[in-house]
């Protein structure tokens, strides 16, 4: 056999009358450690990285470089033609809970057409629109979409239809909930755009009950959401609040003479409701709350047969079936193109006025008057049928715009007869069945 032999590890006991002594610290020298720093231009490197940093400052981050200048301005004043808005913070997660609108030092330059001048960058914002899906709601959230913001669109798909937003769908600052806001939502976003609602008397009248909930408990549930996350809210109310009006034109001083138990009331009254709810959630609870009072809109995307005037002349006129004319036709309405009231939404949002503020053209038409257009603009040949007039409805509706134009710097820009030809392009693609891109 082979002999093998094994390696040990031997072990030195030290002898017990002998200590360990740990090796001795070095003492600190200022003339080393000067040594240390330069050798190897080492504090050319520090020098260096001083340097990187505080040009960083400077010149990376105009937000924080241009609040010490403006932090202290007013938000509607002036510097060379451009107007300073200070931005408000949210007191959400993180938040001081009962500071929820603590101002934040960061200013945005903002010119008159609402746009950022180059070399400013302006800061996204997360922004949920209820009723989003809508007419008007789709509209607004094309631009906020092309200004740069991430949007959140909640809606139920009484009114609204997942056509006009699916032109978002894959977009990575676009979100669709299917919601309906009488129940609660809890979301973490800056803004709030309160469009839920429906707007037509034959949608609103299906169901009245829901009608006022939906005014009433909704408005509530999207104030209670914006004081607890510090969002701004902005409610879209009407010009029916006026009702059936003793003052012409409509100011927004103007308190109304509205049927309190009629067949319309349950919008109407619903309405003014909600502006009630956000002037107390203003007034009590410190909430950042903007009020737009809407009159009558058209543009793509209306739904065909909501029972309004201008949509119903449209798809009459290109079935060619007469349009009907309730009463005599001599009431009067004013109609903005759906662009104006965007632009006029976003602009009471970004100011500093609550409001309320009356967005609508000016220019009165009666219903007779409109059918004329109506014929010019599809079909001359288009007849009129004459119908009783509905219960309540209003005989004058024209908006007094002057608070509009003062403060917010807007008025509609799209008259009647050029705003008219793309809605009937809209509806001809739509009725006929031509579903290519408008």
């Amino acid at each position: 056999m082979m002999s093998s032999s094994l390696n040990h590890r031997r072990v030195e006991v030290l002898p017990g009358n002998e200590k360990y002594t740990p090796k001795a610290q070095k003492q600190w020298s200022l003339a080393k450690s000067v040594e240390y720093v330069l050798r190897e231009q080492r504090f050319m490197f520090v020098l260096i990285g001083v340097a990187i940093t505080t040009l960083f400052f400077m010149f990376l981050q105009p937000e924080l470089r241009f609040a010490g200048r403006y932090s202290e301005a007013s938000s509607s004043s002036s510097l060379g033609g451009v107007r300073v808005f200070e931005r408000e913070s949210v007191g959400g997660v993180g938040g001081s809970g009962d500071v929820p609108y603590r101002r934040q030092q960061v200013a945005a330059v903002v010119g008159s057409g609402g746009k950022i001048p180059l070399g400013l960058q302006r800061k996204a914002l997360r922004i949920v629109v209820t009723g989003g899906a809508g007419f008007v709601g789709s509209h607004l959230v094309d631009r906020l979409i092309e200004r740069g913001d991430s949007v959140i669109v909640v809606d139920n798909f009484f009114t609204g239809r997942k056509e006009n937003v699916m032109h978002h769908f894959g977009n990575p600052r676009f979100e669709l909930i299917r919601h309906d806001v009488v129940e609660p939502l809890l979301l973490e976003v800056d803004q709030i755009y309160h469009l839920a609602c429906p707007a037509s008397p034959v949608h609103y009248k299906f169901n009245p009950i829901k009608t006022i909930k939906t005014n009433v408990v909704g408005t509530l549930n999207m104030l209670g959401l914006a004081k607890r996350i510090g969002a701004r809210f902005l409610l879209t109310s009407t010009s029916e609040v006026y009702g059936d009006p003793l003052e012409h034109p409509q100011k927004e001083t103007y308190w109304g003479n509205v049927n309190p138990i009629g067949v319309r009331s349950c919008y109407d009254e619903g309405k003014r409701t909600a502006e009630t709810l956000a002037m107390d959630y203003h007034r009590g609870a410190e909430v950042q709350v903007r009020i737009a009072r809407i009159f009558n809109t058209y543009g793509p995307r209306m739904c065909i047969d909501d029972g309004r005037v201008v949509s119903n002349f449209v798809a009459q006129a290109l079935r060619k079936e007469p349009m009907t004319v309730y009463g005599d036709g001599k009431q009067t309405r004013s109609f903005q193109y759906v662009s104006d009231l965007v632009e006029g939404l976003m602009r009471l949002m970004e100011g500093e006025h609550v409001g309320p503020f009356n967005l609508g053209n000016p220019g009165e038409f009666t219903m007779l008057e409109l059918a004329e257009v109506v014929k010019e603009v599809i079909d001359p040949s288009a007849t009129i049928e004459y119908k009783e007039n509905t219960s309540d409805d209003p005989h004058k509706r024209k908006p007094d715009i002057s608070k509009a134009k003062e403060l917010l710097g807007w008025e509609p820009k799209v008259a009647l007869r050029q705003g008219l030809p793309l809605m009937v392009e809209d509806f001809r693609k739509r009725i006929f069945g031509d579903h290519k891109d408008v």
